[in-house]
């Protein structure tokens, strides 16, 4: 499927949301709930957090688009890490968060998703960051080959509230192009 990536603008906040209540869901391990997931989206992935994440100068989200919209994302933030186990994880600074990169499953397997991180990892570097580092649950097995593959590997673990329950995160870290 033809596409192309850019970086997101205010008024992509609605079809973030919605493509975000898709793509979240498949990172989950299969014992979240519902309702932990709906919570999830609720209080990060709404429409007005969405709104928020675009007009924070510290944030930078691209999203790939093709003709029927929205189908994929990834969004960055350029600040220190302030969760005390990523801290102490982290060996290349400055570093930026891949806090989301996530890829409709329509376009899983079709290269889409190593596009997105290319750009996202142009980006990080664009913003003065010499790594990057992101949080992935330590049951997604599907998101950890990608990242592994995508030059990424395990340097710690962080603990991630979804809802009214506490997941465990592998921390991945990977130098900048």
């Amino acid at each position: 499927m033809p596409h192309s990536i850019r970086t997101a603008t205010t008024d992509d906040a609605r079809a973030l949301a919605a493509l975000a209540a898709v793509t979240f869901p498949l990172a989950c391990p299969p014992s979240a709930s519902p309702e932990d997931i709906a919570a999830h989206l609720a209080g990060t992935l709404s429409e007005p957090h969405f709104e928020a994440y675009l007009a924070d100068p510290d944030v930078t989200i691209l999203v790939i688009e093709s003709d029927d919209g929205l189908r994929g994302y990834s969004l960055l933030v350029n600040r220190p890490a302030n969760d005390p186990d990523v801290v102490a994880a982290l060996d290349i600074l400055p570093s930026v968060e891949l806090s989301k990169c996530y890829v409709h499953p329509e376009h899983h397997g079709l290269g889409a998703a190593a596009e997105l991180m290319h750009a996202s990892l142009v980006a990080a570097a664009e913003t003065g960051g010499r790594g990057v580092w992101l949080g992935v649950n330590s049951q997604n097995a599907r998101a950890i080959r990608f990242y592994e593959k995508s030059g990424f590997r395990k340097v710690g673990t962080k603990s991630f509230r979804l809802g009214t329950t506490v997941e465990h995160d592998f921390v991945l870290e990977r130098a900048v192009p």
